[in-house]
């Protein structure tokens, strides 16, 4: 449980790239970064103007002389200071990721970026390998991850409660982008632009959130082949899709079943992952992230609770108020940079971080999936081995 004890030796000192005034990502970020005292914002590349980074930096408390004009600037001469930053998180469009992240790592920094980590599986794989010969943690933000009941998904299915799985249905579907509302928000405009977005915009900008919780909740499935179907109902925004289909066969024999999707009219969010099982069946929705259904054949339908004592140690270990008290996407954020916080300190200190986080290698799996997902597609929605 997290009671406001210290839980790294000193807060780690921290710098962003990105996420400056009307960034809604930049503000998560350093709320939950900040939140349990792990880390200290004493720098920062905010904005792309120089002038308008520098206002919003001493606004949130920064230094005037460490708000810098880029990030090069910065990574130089922060390292040239004995209090210098020690990780960097990277809030900027996803054109930018592969070469901040880089320069970051080779300034000997930890990282923490927003996926996608790049546009390509061989670019994912140099940081990958950079990050090794470094020895620096890498954390990609799959926020949703950090919700206790994904954590009680994990054990239960590894203790075999759901007994073989068979199935695993996954979707984002919104549809705040059934219209080109990116005509008037550069939020949005930046995401459907393939030289900003890459090679897709849905698969990769949501489709890829609840594929990581697949991966947490089920790591010994691995995707044999898929096929992938994707579309532009607004046209303007071809060739990147605002809707995908992705089926996928994994080696053990289950299937798999991913909805991408911005133009599912009416909808808030529309995240949900069911894993259904041989005995029972398991379904988490990130719009009521304090409960999942359990449904035993045969049996009335449960609905378990954030917070209950009748959770796994490891769903409760992040518990920040008792059950019954809601808790939100800001808690899950706050409890990964926990956990980025303690991998960075081991790292540092030689020693190994037991517990998982979306690290890079989530980040590498999510390029490869994405990029495998366009190959299908755009070869008309065939089958392809994964690779």
């Amino acid at each position: 449980m997290i009671n406001g004890e210290n839980l790294v030796p000193a807060p780690i000192r921290w710098g962003m790239v990105g996420g400056g005034r009307g960034s809604q990502i930049g503000y998560i970020h350093r709320s939950a970064a900040l939140r349990d005292g792990v880390f200290t914002l004493v720098a920062g590349a905010f904005d792309i103007d120089a002038g308008r980074g520098r206002d919003f930096g001493t606004g949130i408390g920064v230094a005037a002389e460490r708000c810098y004009t880029d990030y090069t600037a910065m990574f130089a001469a922060e390292a040239a200071r004995p209090d210098g930053i020690q990780a960097v998180s990277i809030a900027t469009p996803n054109g930018t990721h592969f070469a901040i992240s880089k320069a970051a790592l080779e300034a000997g920094l930890h990282v923490v970026c927003e996926k996608p980590l790049c546009f390509t599986t061989a670019e994912a794989e140099e940081l990958r390998a950079l990050a090794a010969a470094k020895n620096r943690v890498v954390g990609v933000t799959y926020g949703y991850a950090g919700h206790q009941l994904i954590e009680q998904a994990r054990e239960m299915i590894a203790a075999g409660a759901l007994g073989e799985i068979r199935i695993v249905q996954m979707q984002f579907a919104h549809g705040f982008h059934n219209e080109a509302v990116e005509a008037a928000n550069p939020a949005t405009k930046w995401r459907v632009d393939p030289k900003m977005a890459g090679p897709s915009y849905v698969l990769g900008d949501i489709g890829t959130h609840p594929l990581y919780l697949s991966e947490v909740m089920l790591p010994q499935l691995k995707i044999k082949r898929l096929m992938c179907s994707r579309q532009s109902f607004v046209k303007s925004r071809a060739p990147l899709e605002d809707n995908a289909f992705t089926i996928m066969e994994y080696d053990s024999g289950a299937v798999g079943y991913v909805w991408s999707c911005a133009v599912n009219a009416g909808s808030m969010h529309g995240q949900k992952i069911r894993v259904i099982g041989s005995k029972a069946s398991i379904e988490w929705w990130d719009e009521r992230p304090n409960q999942m259904t359990f449904e035993v054949q045969g049996q009335p339908l449960q609905v378990l609770e954030r917070g209950m004592g009748y959770l796994h140690p490891h769903a409760l270990a992040d518990d920040r108020i008792g059950g019954g008290h809601p808790e939100g996407l800001f808690e899950a954020w706050s409890n990964l940079y926990v956990r980025y916080a303690q991998a960075m300190v081991a790292m540092d200190q030689g020693r190994d971080f037991g517990t998982h986080y979306p690290g890079i290698d989530a980040g590498v799996e999510g390029v490869r999936w994405v990029e495998n997902c366009v190959c299908s597609a755009d070869a008309g929605a065939v089958w392809v081995d994964y690779a």
